[in-house]
């Protein structure tokens, strides 16, 4: 769409006009923030102790999981019949390997 008489669109004058006295705004905004002296220390010291607690929770966790775990395994081991299964009861019959009668006897 051609604009008409070589003019901007209608809305164009306005978005330029708001850019320029945004981009005022905001300069004389950021002119007057000053940093205090000592804060990129304080914010780095913010940062590493935030980064010792994460490191300290997921070490308690990792230790959390691993001793449930642990304890959940001996408990289940726990839970076995104690009389002897099956396959360890010595009773079975002799079986023949290569030849050669392996079995009880």
């Amino acid at each position: 769409m051609e604009p008409e008489g070589g003019r901007a669109p209608e809305g164009a004058a306005d978005v330029g006009r708001t850019e320029r006295e945004l981009r005022e705004a905001l300069e004389t905004l950021a002119g007057g923030v000053q940093a205090a002296p000592d804060a990129y220390r304080t914010a780095r010291g913010e940062w590493l102790r935030r980064e010792r607690r994460r490191r300290l929770v997921l070490a308690v966790l990792i230790a959390v999981v691993f001793t449930l775990a642990t304890l959940i395994g001996l408990w289940v081991l726990n839970q076995a019949p104690a009389d002897p299964g099956v396959i360890f009861s010595g009773a079975g019959q002799a079986v023949v390997l290569g030849g050669v009668a392996a079995g009880p006897g």
